[in-house]
C-alpha cells in the first residue's frame, strides 16, 4: 500500500504544518521544499491517498501558498476534519468560510472512502415479542444527504450465504448523534433510527436454520448508497448480548460479533437445565434433543485445571428430550481457590464422543445460584451474555434483586448479602473515571441489604449533599477499616433480572428549572451503575450546540442593555472559591446594588443561597456573560469571547509562577505555538489582570503577552491570612472537618504531573508518600489533610481511617491554610500563598530534576531559595515532620527573604483594591 505524504514526512515537517500560522519563513520554505520533494519522488498517490482536509493542507504546502494555508489551518483548528460537500454525482470538498479557495479538482474530489459512515446502536428493547433497535446513522459531513429519510433502509445479512432480509426503519430524532460526532459544523440530530424486527420475522430467521445475521443501515448520498454495519454500544444494555427462546427450541442471541450488531440463530442439541450444589457436590443436569447424540461428559476448565464429570442418563426422560446428569466434587473445584476478592472463572463445555468441547448453553428457565464454601468465598453458578453456563469461585458478592423508585425520586436497591459478610462494611458509590467516592447509608439485616440513593442530594464528606455529577457511578461494599479500595466487593445484579434494565427515572429535585433523568444500567453483564443525565439541555449540550449558542444566542444577547450584575467564574465553575469568592464577599459586605450570578459546572459545588446559579455553558450562562456589567474570573473565558463596551471583566488569576508558563514553555514538551500566539487576544478580554507580587507581574506580562493593565494589588484570596477574624474562621473550619483537638494538622497539596495520565487522559495521582508508614510514625499526634489538584483523579489510600483526610472536595483551599500547622507541597503555587501564614513548609520534590529539566522548567533556583527543605523520600519527609521546630528555625532567614520577594503587598487589603478598581 502506497504511503501518504503525512506518513513520509518527518515529525518536524508535520509539526510545522500543524502550527503553520506561527511558523517562521525559514520553516515554511523548508516545509514547501519537503512536500515538493516527496511528491516528485513518490508521485500524486502520496497526496491523493490522504484524508480530504489533509490533502488540501499538503497540496497548499507543496505549492508554497502560505496565505491560503494559514487560513485553512486556522479553519481546521476550529473544527478538525469538518467540511461541506457540494455536488450530487461528483461530490467535492468545500471548506466553510473559504468557498473562494481555488483548488484543483483532484484535490477537492471526494471518493466514497472520503465520506465515512457511522452507524451506532444506542438501545435494545423488547415490545412484547418484537425486537426494537434504536440508534443513529450518518455519513460524516453529510448531515442530510438525501434531504429526507427517503431511501434509507435497514437489512439483516446472513454471514454465510449473504441472504438479506429487509426491515422496517423509522426516522427518529437523536441528539446523541451530533454530540458523539464531536464536531461543530453539522447537526446530525435527524439521523436517529428505530428498527423493528417483528416476532414473525424472528421466527422466519429461525426457519433458515443456525446462522448469524448482522444489522446494516443504508443511506443514499452523493454517488450512490452508503452502507455500514451497526456498531455495539460500549456499556449498558445496548452493549450486552440478550437471549430469546422460541417455541421450536431455537435460541436467538441478540448481540454482537466483532463489535457489530447481530442476531445469531442457535439450535443447540444440548442445554443445561439445572446446576446446583447438593451435599458438597456440583450436580449438573443436561437435556439432549431426542434426535441428537448425547455428549459423554461435562468439562470444567480454568488455566491448567481441568475437571471432567461423566454424563449418565437419568430415567424417565420424555420422547422429545433425554436428560443426563454429571457430578463434580465441590472440593475439586475449590482446591486451588484464589485469596481475597480475586475471581477464578471456569469455562464449561460439553465433551462429545470425538473428544471436542462444545459450549454449554442454558435452557429456558435456568436459575443461577451461589454457594458459600468458605469464609468470604462462594461458588457462583452464573451465566454470560450469550446465555452459556459460567462457574466462578469469588468473594461473596452483594446481589441486588429488587430495584424501585419512590414517588420522591429516590432509588432503592435491595438485595442479598450474608450477615457475616456485611458485618463491619460500608457501601461506597464511586465514579468510573474520576474515582470520586461517596459513602452511602446502608441498612443490613437478616442477610439482606437496602441502600437508598437520592441522586440529587448525594452525601459529601464536608458540607451539604450535592447532585451526582455526570458519568457512571458504581457501587461497592468496603470494610469500614479498609486502607484503600483494593478489597472492595462490587455490587451486582441478579442475572435473572438484567432484563429489567435500563431503569430510567427522574430525580427528586430540579436543576436550573429542569427535571433531570437518571439511568440504572449495567456493565460486564451484571455490574450495575447509576448514570445521571447531563445537566445541560439538549439544545445546549455538545460542540455543535455550544457553537450555535456562542455565534447566535450570545451575540443576540450582547445587543440587549447591560444590567447591574456580576457573573463569577472560579476554575470553570467547579468551585465557589479563590479570589472571585473574596470579591463576592466584599461586594456583599459593602451592600453594592448588583445581582450576583455564580457559574456552576456539573452541579458542583455548593453556591451561596443569596446568588443566582447558572450552569456553565447553559443558555442562562451565555445570557449572563453577555449582559452582566461585571465579570470576575480566575481562568480564561474562551478565545471566542470579547468584552463589550461598558462591561468590565476582571481576571484575578490563581497563582504565582514557579513552574514555567505561557511563552516561556516554548521548546518544552508542553508548548503549543498556537496557544502562545493566541495569548494577546485572550488577555485583551480583561480590563485588568490582578497580580500578587512584582515577580508575577513581570513574568505574566511577558509570558502571557499582556498588553493592558496589571493591578499589583496582591491576591484577594490571601487576605484571609491577615483578616481579624482568621482564628474564628479557623475554628469553624476545624469543627466542620471534625478535626480532633490537640493534633497537629499537616496539609499536603501537590501539583499535577503532565506525564502521569490514566487511559482516559485524566491526570493520575502520583503518590510517593508511604502513608502507612507515616501513620505509624505520626498518627498519634498528627492528621494529614490530602488535597489533590483539581485536575488529578485517583483514590487516596487510608482516607477515613483517622490519620489521612481526603479534603480534595472541600470548597476552598484557603480555609485549609488556616487550620494547617505545616504545608507539604512541591512545585505548586500554594507555597507562595501559604508563606503569608508564617507557618513552616516542607517540599516533597522527589522528581525535581525531571520536573525542572524535562517536564516544565522553573523560573528560579528552587534549591537555594525555597523557604523550607527539599526532600526526596518519604522517610526524609516523616523525619522532617518529627523535627519541624528545628526545620523552622533553620529556614527562618530564607523564609523571611522569600516573603519579601513574593508576598508583597501583604496587608490584607488586596480585595478592597480590586473592588475599588473594578467599580471605578
Amino acid at each position: 500500500m502506497a504511503q501518504s505524504l503525512a506518513d513520509l514526512a518527518s515529525a518536524g515537517a508535520r509539526r510545522t504544518l500543524r502550527f503553520f500560522p506561527e511558523s517562521s519563513e525559514a520553516e515554511r520554505e523548508e516545509l514547501r521544499a519537503t512536500a515538493r520533494e516527496l511528491l516528485d519522488t513518490h508521485g500524486e498517490k502520496a497526496l491523493t491517498g490522504l484524508r480530504p482536509v489533509e490533502r488540501v493542507l499538503w497540496y497548499l504546502a507543496s505549492e508554497g501558498r502560505a496565505e491560503d494555508l494559514v487560513e485553512v489551518v486556522r479553519n481546521q483548528r476550529r473544527d478538525p476534519g469538518a467540511f461541506l460537500v457540494k455536488g450530487g454525482r461528483r461530490p467535492r470538498l468545500v471548506l466553510p468560510g473559504l468557498r473562494g479557495l481555488a483548488l484543483p479538482e483532484r484535490i477537492t474530489a471526494l471518493e466514497r472512502p472520503d465520506l465515512k459512515m457511522t452507524a451506532q446502536l444506542t438501545s435494545v428493547e423488547w415490545r412484547g415479542d418484537d425486537l426494537v433497535w434504536g440508534g443513529y446513522a450518518f455519513v460524516a459531513n453529510l448531515p442530510r444527504p438525501s434531504g429526507r429519510m427517503i431511501g434509507r433502509f435497514a437489512v439483516l445479512e446472513q454471514a454465510d450465504t449473504g441472504d438479506r432480509v429487509k426491515l422496517r426503519l423509522r426516522r427518529t430524532r437523536n441528539e446523541e448523534a451530533t454530540v458523539a460526532s464531536g464536531q461543530a459544523l453539522h447537526s446530525y440530530d435527524r439521523a436517529g433510527f428505530e428498527v423493528v424486527v417483528p416476532a414473525r420475522r424472528l421466527r422466519e430467521l429461525a426457519g433458515h436454520g443456525a446462522g448469524q445475521w448482522s444489522l446494516h443501515i443504508g443511506i443514499p448520498g452523493p454517488g450512490g448508497t452508503y452502507e455500514a454495519r451497526v456498531r455495539q454500544r460500549e456499556v449498558g444494555t445496548a452493549g450486552h448480548n440478550q437471549v430469546r427462546h422460541l417455541a421450536d427450541g431455537s435460541r436467538l442471541v441478540v448481540g454482537f460479533t466483532k463489535e457489530g450488531v447481530s442476531i445469531t440463530v442457535q439450535q443447540p442439541p444440548v442445554e443445561v437445565e439445572s446446576c446446583a450444589v447438593v451435599d458438597g457436590e456440583l450436580v449438573l443436569v443436561a437435556r439432549v434433543r431426542s434426535d441428537a447424540a448425547a455428549p459423554t461428559a461435562v468439562s470444567v476448565v480454568e488455566g491448567d485445571t481441568r475437571l471432567d464429570g461423566p454424563l449418565t442418563a437419568l430415567p424417565g426422560s420424555a420422547d422429545t428430550v433425554r436428560r443426563y446428569r454429571a457430578v463434580i466434587g465441590l472440593d475439586r473445584l475449590t482446591a486451588d481457590d484464589l485469596p481475597g476478592i480475586k475471581t477464578r472463572t471456569f469455562k464449561v463445555t460439553f465433551k462429545g464422543a470425538d473428544g471436542r468441547g462444545r459450549p454449554a448453553p442454558l435452557a429456558e428457565g435456568f436459575t443461577t445460584g451461589r454457594h458459600r464454601f468458605a469464609a468470604g468465598r462462594e461458588l457462583a453458578v452464573h451465566r454470560d451474555g450469550p446465555g452459556r453456563l459460567v462457574l466462578a469461585t469469588r468473594a461473596v458478592r452483594p446481589v441486588v434483586d429488587a430495584m424501585t423508585v419512590t414517588d420522591a425520586g429516590e432509588l432503592v436497591l435491595t438485595g442479598a448479602y450474608p450477615r457475616e459478610e456485611a458485618a463491619g462494611k460500608k457501601i461506597i458509590l464511586r465514579h468510573g473515571t474520576r474515582f470520586e467516592e461517596k459513602e452511602l447509608p446502608v441498612e443490613c439485616a437478616d442477610g439482606r441489604f437496602t441502600v437508598r440513593i437520592d441522586p440529587e442530594a448525594a452525601p459529601q464528606v464536608y458540607g451539604p449533599a450535592l447532585p451526582l455529577c455526570p458519568g457512571r457511578w458504581y457501587l461497592f461494599f468496603r470494610a469500614a477499616d479498609a486502607w484503600d479500595k483494593s478489597e472492595d466487593v462490587p455490587v451486582t445484579l441478579r442475572p435473572e433480572q438484567v432484563g429489567e434494565l435500563p431503569l430510567r427515572f427522574s430525580g427528586p429535585q430540579r436543576f436550573a428549572g429542569q427535571s433531570r433523568a437518571f439511568t440504572v444500567d449495567r456493565r460486564n453483564f451484571d455490574r450495575i451503575f447509576i448514570e445521571p443525565e447531563r445537566l445541560l439541555a439538549p439544545d445546549e449540550h455538545g460542540t455543535y450546540q455550544q457553537r450555535i449558542l456562542r455565534e447566535a444566542y450570545f451575540q443576540e444577547q450582547r445587543k440587549l442593555p447591560l444590567r447591574d450584575a456580576v457573573l463569577y467564574l472560579s476554575f470553570g465553575g467547579k468551585q465557589f472559591s479563590d479570589s472571585p469568592r473574596f470579591v463576592y464577599d466584599e461586594l456583599v459586605r459593602r451592600g453594592v446594588a448588583v445581582e450576583h450570578i455564580w457559574t456552576q459546572d456539573e452541579g458542583l459545588p455548593e453556591m451561596p443561597a443569596e446568588a443566582r446559579v447558572v450552569g456553565w455553558g447553559s443558555r442562562a450562562w451565555y445570557e449572563a456573560l453577555a449582559r452582566s456589567r461585571y465579570v470576575v474570573v480566575n481562568t480564561p473565558v474562551g478565545d471566542w469571547f470579547v468584552t463589550r463596551p461598558g462591561q468590565k471583566v476582571v481576571q484575578t488569576w490563581h497563582g504565582t509562577p514557579l513552574k514555567k508558563v505561557g511563552k516561556d514553555l516554548l521548546g518544552s514538551p508542553q508548548s503549543s505555538p498556537a496557544y502562545i500566539a493566541g495569548l494577546p487576544h485572550s488577555y485583551r478580554q480583561f480590563d485588568f489582570v490582578v497580580s500578587p507580587n512584582a515577580h508575577t507581574t513581570e513574568i505574566m506580562r511577558r509570558a502571557y503577552s499582556i498588553e493592558g493593565e496589571m493591578l499589583e494589588s496582591g491576591y484577594p484570596r490571601n487576605d484571609i491570612f491577615h483578616a481579624a477574624d482568621r482564628d474564628v474562621r479557623a475554628a469553624r473550619v476545624r469543627e466542620q472537618l471534625g478535626l480532633p483537638e490537640g493534633k497537629k494538622v499537616l496539609l499536603y497539596a501537590p501539583t499535577w504531573r503532565e506525564d502521569q495520565r490514566h487511559a482516559s487522559k485524566l491526570y493520575k495521582l502520583d503518590l510517593r508518600i508511604d502513608l502507612a508508614a507515616a501513620q505509624a510514625e505520626l498518627g498519634d499526634d498528627h492528621v494529614l489533610l490530602f488535597r489533590k489538584h483539581s485536575s488529578v483523579h485517583g483514590n487516596v489510600p487510608g482516607a477515613g481511617r483517622g490519620f489521612v483526610w481526603d479534603v480534595t472536595r472541600y470548597p476552598d483551599i484557603a480555609d485549609l491554610y488556616l487550620v494547617a500547622d505545616v504545608l507539604i507541597t512541591d512545585y505548586s503555587s500554594a507555597l507562595f500563598d501559604f508563606a503569608h501564614s508564617d507557618k513552616p513548609m516542607l517540599f516533597f520534590t522527589y522528581d525535581l530534576e525531571h520536573y525542572r529539566d524535562t517536564l516544565r522548567g522553573l523560573y528560579f533556583d528552587f534549591t537555594t531559595r525555597a523557604p523550607g527543605p527539599l526532600l526526596e523520600t518519604s522517610e526524609e519527609l516523616v523525619k522532617a515532620l518529627r523535627g519541624i521546630d528545628a526545620v523552622e528555625a533553620a529556614y527562618r532567614d530564607k523564609y523571611t527573604q522569600f516573603k519579601k520577594d513574593f508576598c508583597e503587598p501583604r496587608d490584607g487589603l488586596a480585595t478592597a483594591r480590586v473592588v475599588d478598581r473594578m467599580l471605578a
